[in-house]
């Protein structure tokens, strides 16, 4: 059994497997983090309205396993176009997980889904 992380920038996708929830949200993490400088945004325009950057998805990465057709876990991460990053849980009903005093995003993450880290 093995966890996927899929991370979309834009119209590209890559996918990758690890065989613990541990390797998934590093991996995750990594690739994430290096991101956040290249993702960087300006106020877009669009049907009338502006976008500030923070509200813009520049990355999303999400995390789903162990099993393939009906995962325990399902939970992500979005780069925005300002380079923050912020974290959830769930896929359709996404819940946003909520940081501690002085945690990192991906610190929030292992302690919502149990991970050792």
């Amino acid at each position: 059994m093995a966890y996927t992380v899929t991370i979309r920038v834009g119209p590209k996708i890559r996918r990758s497997r690890h065989e613990s929830l541990d390797e998934a949200i590093a991996a995750l993490e990594r690739e994430l983090t290096t991101l956040g400088p290249v993702a960087r945004r300006t106020t877009r325009k669009a049907l009338a309205r502006e976008y500030e950057p923070v509200a813009q998805v520049a990355a999303r990465g999400e995390l789903a396993g162990p099993s393939r057709i009906n995962p325990r876990v399902r939970a992500g991460a979005d780069v925005r176009g300002d380079g923050s990053i912020e974290v959830y849980q769930g896929k359709l009903r996404r819940q946003l997980i909520a940081l501690e005093r002085r945690e990192a995003p991906f610190d929030a993450l292992r302690r919502a889904l149990g991970a050792g880290g």
